[in-house]
């Protein structure tokens, strides 16, 4: 769905106690990135209205309400910007306090932003930051967004990634503990996140890069000194994605390849545990990184940030890494279909 030659991207406000609607309506002013793409805001028309404080006058967009399942590719009042609000409007949510009904309603725009995308409505999805206690006080049971929308869109092969300055940094697993991690990392897990990432290199035509996968074990084991992941499940994988032409190197003790990933030697990278990626990727680029889902049928990018409660409601949010999720999805947004999803499925 393009309008306009731009992608039409929805934008989840998040936890509506959280800095989510701010983040979301600076972002929506910056000059340059509207003209990268069209948006439809999925979120609480009244709280994003709020947010607008935060602004000078002469920069606050002016929003719309769009009832039912919109089609963002019919025009709006120049100026507008349309919210969609899919449930109930919220009543008793107050910044930075923990909210069951902030946590239900952030699970029902990404739900919504799903139908969207199912229905061809939009290029993208760009999410502002939900709280998981909330979602699960408000009664979801998923630790965050990638479980949510890997379910709606129905697929299971899919991957955390994190971005920044042309760095992609895959998870095998997320959030789990590191003890459940260990288990769960398969010579079948290991291989659908190399095949994740070599979709995305194809996606962004740099499929002749190569894929850097780290080992779970201090130095990579050490041959068998140190534990027996490498050897039993990772290496497996590895040669198997090798065997099919992948150029892909690996396991690499993780102190020997994130080090070469901040030097620029990879720009495509297999963690094994969730820690093991972020410590790395945050401490680099924390204000510039951005969340990627690989594996759904559309593009979704998110901050690489929480709902920051202590200074929700008090307009010093930075909006630079919704800036650049923006930016990303705008620019994958029409290029996802152009290679099948079949290349990353198992």
């Amino acid at each position: 769905m393009i309008k306009d030659g731009l992608p039409i991207l929805a934008l989840t406000m998040g936890d509506a106690a959280g800095v989510g609607p701010e983040v979301c309506v600076k972002a929506l002013t910056h000059s340059e990135i509207t003209v990268l793409y069209k948006p439809v805001v999925v979120g609480d028309r009244k709280i994003l209205e709020s947010a607008l404080q935060f602004l000078p006058s002469q920069r606050r967009p002016r929003f719309s309400d769009s009832a039912g399942l919109p089609d963002p590719s019919i025009p709006t009042e120049s100026g507008t910007i349309a919210v969609y609000q899919p449930c109930a409007p919220l009543k008793n949510v107050q910044p930075g306090k923990l909210s069951a009904e902030a946590g239900h309603a952030a699970v029902e725009y990404i739900k919504a932003a799903v139908e969207l995308g199912k229905a061809g409505r939009i290029n993208g999805i760009v999410t502002a930051p939900i709280n998981k206690e909330a979602i699960r006080l408000g009664g979801c049971q998923y630790p965050g967004h990638t479980e949510i929308l890997a379910e709606g869109f129905g697929v299971k092969n899919y991957s955390l990634v994190l971005s920044a300055r042309n760095i992609f940094v895959f998870h095998v697993t997320t959030h789990v503990s590191l003890r459940s991690a260990l288990d769960m990392i398969t010579q079948k897990r290991v291989y659908g996140q190399i095949k994740l990432a070599y979709f995305l290199s194809s996606v962004l035509g740099r499929g002749d890069e190569v894929i850097a996968v780290s080992g779970v074990n201090p130095h990579a084991s050490e041959n068998g000194l140190f534990g027996d992941e490498e050897e039993l499940q990772i290496a497996p994988a590895v040669a198997q994605a090798q065997a099919e032409g992948i150029p892909v190197v690996g396991p690499l003790p993780a102190d020997v390849l994130f080090p070469r990933m901040a030097k620029g030697q990879y720009k495509f990278c297999i963690a094994m545990y969730h820690d093991q990626g972020h410590a790395v990727f945050k401490s680099l680029y924390f204000d510039e990184g951005v969340n990627v889902t690989v594996g759904l049928p559309i593009i979704r990018t998110s901050v690489d940030h929480g709902t920051a409660f202590d200074i929700a409601g008090k307009g010093v949010a930075n909006e630079d890494s919704m800036v650049e999720a923006i930016k990303l999805a705008a620019l994958l947004g029409p290029k996802w279909s152009s290679i099948s999803l079949e290349a990353a499925a198992l």
